[in-house]
């Protein structure tokens, strides 16, 4: 089975350590993921200003080539560019005067309405593969491994393009459970990383960080497990700055969700790019016996 698949501009440069491991784990779960021709930059984030329909055209151009290829589904893997798509889509299906308008500004040869469902690689793994397959097709199971998933702000505002349940999210949970992994909630889970407030106000991104990292860390927390590289991003900083001037902050590894979905099927580690990770996550690999 082949889905059409959205990596978006950061994957192909700062966030390898994001994409390639997820390439290879759809392959060895049963799934291709086709790049779409012709991808252009969704836009990064999705305009609240109610005239600014002309920001709509890039992610709706997406779309349109989804469309063209024959395919009623989307997939992507970071959590901003999940959001700008599936909020534009949902401009599409809802409001008839914006979408001609928008229509009229985009040289496709194809008007769109809607009809490309956008959904996060999570959603793949839960409602395509699902979790006891996952769990079946796991040959390292990450035991011993207590890891914080870090939803941020993306995954599940607004309501409407939620990935579960807002108010309780249970499926990142559900997925390092199926790993192996032992998930660790706490309360800062869902709490804003500064987002792009840091580039206008880089000074503030240690602030950003310390509730989040304070809050998985006094969970018991041994590492953080992320979907967004603009999240991955400001913690990683934030944890640097934080060091800095806090000499009783203790480090803690960042994963991205792909990186332990690839090392609990058994792939080759090189394709993870761990180099690339914010806070030696090698180390407590190797300390779990899951890194040779």
């Amino acid at each position: 089975m082949s889905l059409a698949y959205y990596p978006g501009c950061t994957l192909k440069t700062r966030a390898r350590n994001l994409e390639e491991p997820a390439v290879a784990s759809m392959k060895v779960l049963g799934l291709q993921l086709d790049e779409v021709p012709r991808w252009n930059c969704c836009g990064g984030v999705y305009s609240l200003a109610e005239d600014d329909l002309i920001h709509q055209v890039a992610p709706i151009r997406n779309l349109i080539r989804v469309k063209k290829q024959g395919k009623t589904e989307l997939v992507t893997l970071c959590a901003f560019c999940l959001n700008t798509l599936k909020r534009a889509n949902l401009l599409m299906k809802e409001d008839v005067e914006k979408r001609n308008t928008i229509n009229s500004f985009i040289d496709e040869g194809l008007d769109y309405s809607g009809e490309v469902e956008v959904v996060h690689l999570l959603e793949v793994l839960r409602d395509y593969v699902g979790w006891d397959v996952v769990s079946q097709m796991v040959k390292l199971p990450l035991l011993g491994l207590k890891v914080a998933p870090y939803y941020g702000c993306t995954l599940l505002r607004p309501r409407e393009v939620a990935i579960d349940n807002v108010e309780s999210p249970v499926i990142f949970r559900d997925f390092l459970k199926a790993l192996g992994a032992r998930p660790v909630d706490f309360p800062e889970s869902t709490r804003c990383c500064g987002s792009y407030q840091i580039v206008s106000s880089p000074d503030d991104i240690a602030e950003y960080a310390r509730p989040i990292l304070n809050s998985a860390l006094s969970q018991g927390a041994e590492a953080l497990v992320l979907t967004c590289p603009l999240c991955d991003y400001n913690l990683g900083e934030g944890q640097q700055e934080l060091m800095k001037k806090n000499s009783g902050f203790r480090r803690m590894p960042q994963f991205y969700f792909t990186q332990l979905l690839a090392l609990a099927l058994g792939l080759d580690p090189k394709i993870c790019h761990f180099e690339l990770n914010y806070g030696k996550p090698e180390s407590l690999l190797r300390i779990k016996n899951l890194l040779a």
